[in-house]
């Protein structure tokens, strides 16, 4: 087989040994024969050290795939199959400003959600869409998979904003809620299979299957009478749902609708957690810290068991299971987002949906879903309508663009409220928006 060339930017993050594992456990289905490690000159101490830990992994599993390191990103793209993102503009720093000015007005602070999710994709939509010129020139038949939050909108404004047509958006989140289920239901998750549908984030579970057969009433029981297999992300409370809600919702939330279902009890947390450990944000630089110590040990050879408190629970099965879908045509069933092609009758065709698809060599495909059960279908479409004008916003630098975007946003409740934090955040994050240097305002 002839190997594969994959460039994965933003390398030097603490995710990568992920997906080196990831690699290697499919070495012989997917011949990884070169992976890139692309960053930025001030990731470069963070570059070398996950790139020594990657040869050391490589060499211990005995396969013959070469671990390349770079701050070139023209050098390294030159002829890849696949690229990679994971890139997160402003550092970790750039995220905890995201946290606590929204918190300042008692707002929720999340880094893909509100006010926070806005500003994260103000900063990296121009990176990416850079990214995606570089690919145009020097691998056009590159796939390009982002994983890079906010993940959704960043493929709405590749979709739109891009002449990449092979971009696929993914998240872990899909296949954490199928592992949560088949712990609450003492199963093994291939037994499972889940209906999911709607936008990043933002994505329910239809309909739960087991062995084939519907047991979506069981689950929702379940659910709704408090019972859980714990939290399913790291960064988000496990709160029980009011009892009878999720059984009248009648679709699986996942944890993120806590942040829109459960806001005052969201924003409580956040802020008392804020004063006492510090932003999520805060957390996540002393736990990457410590990850790095520990890459940095020359007898580590696998990935550490630890990476997993860092939010990074089935990246590489996500990420590597889809690059290998495509590369063997597999026709497997996997939730991404892709183009919806009118998967999802609720919102427009050539918008960027999270949807089961089939994954085959020529891409995914989504599978339809009609339309979107009346209780959770509003939700869905007006956070399409903000990722919408937030895409726009993030490539025209109009303020009054990004004024709409964040006064659309439910979890910001008013035009005057939207302005004060979105003057406070362009302040705080000039340096990495450039688009908006001159944006005019009254």
């Amino acid at each position: 087989m002839k190997g594969i060339k994959i460039v994965t930017i933003g390398g030097g993050s603490s995710y990568t040994p992920e997906l080196v594992e990831g690699f290697i456990k499919r070495y012989n289905e997917l011949p990884v024969s070169e992976l890139w490690l692309v960053d930025i000159p001030e990731g470069k101490d963070k570059l070398e050290t996950v790139g020594a830990l990657a040869k050391r992994m490589v060499d211990e599993a005995q396969v013959p795939m070469e671990i390349y390191l770079t701050l070139d990103r023209k050098k390294a793209l030159r002829n890849a199959d696949f690229v990679t993102t994971q890139i997160r503009v402003g550092l970790l720093e750039a995220r905890a400003i995201d946290e606590r000015i929204p918190l300042k007005y008692g707002v929720i602070g999340q880094e893909t959600n509100g006010p926070g999710g806005l500003f994260k994709a103000l900063r990296t939509v121009p990176v990416i869409l850079d990214i995606c010129s570089d690919i145009e020139s020097l691998c056009p038949d590159a796939w390009l998979i982002n994983f890079s939050n906010p993940a959704g909108l960043i493929t709405e404004a590749v979709l739109r904003y891009s002449n990449i047509k092979k971009v696929v958006g993914l998240c872990n989140l899909p296949i954490g809620m199928r592992m949560n289920l088949a712990k609450l239901l003492n199963v093994e998750a291939e037994r499972l299979h889940v209906d999911f549908a709607g936008l990043n984030h933002m994505v329910y579970g239809l309909n739960v299957y087991l062995d084939g057969k519907r047991i979506t009433d069981k689950v929702l029981d379940m659910i709704s009478s408090g019972e859980t297999a714990g939290e399913t992300v790291k960064n988000i409370p496990d709160f029980n749902w009011e009892p009878g809600f999720v059984k009248a919702l009648g679709v699986l939330p996942c944890p993120y609708h806590r942040y829109y279902y459960q806001t005052a009890k969201m924003l409580e947390d956040e802020i008392a957690s804020a004063k006492s450990e510090g932003t999520r944000a805060e957390v996540v630089k002393k736990l990457e810290a410590e990850l790095f110590e520990l890459y940095k040990d020359p007898d580590l050879k696998i990935k550490p068991p630890q990476l997993e408190k860092r939010g990074g629970a089935y990246y590489s099965d996500a990420a590597c299971s889809l690059i290998h879908s495509i590369y063997t045509d597999r026709r497997d069933i996997q939730t991404v987002n892709i183009r919806n092609n009118g998967a999802i009758a609720s919102i427009p065709d050539d918008s960027a949906a999270e949807i089961n698809c089939v994954i085959t060599k020529e891409g995914p495909l989504p599978i339809s879903v009609g339309d979107l059960p009346v209780p959770v279908r509003g939700l869905v479409q007006q956070i399409k309508s903000f990722e919408r004008v937030a895409a726009q916003a993030a490539v025209s630098g109009d303020y009054y663009e990004a004024l709409l975007a964040m006064t659309i946003n439910p979890l910001v409740p008013s035009d005057h409220m939207a302005k004060q934090i979105l003057d406070e955040m362009l302040d705080a994050h000039k340096d990495y928006l450039p688009q908006f240097t001159n944006a005019q305002k009254v």
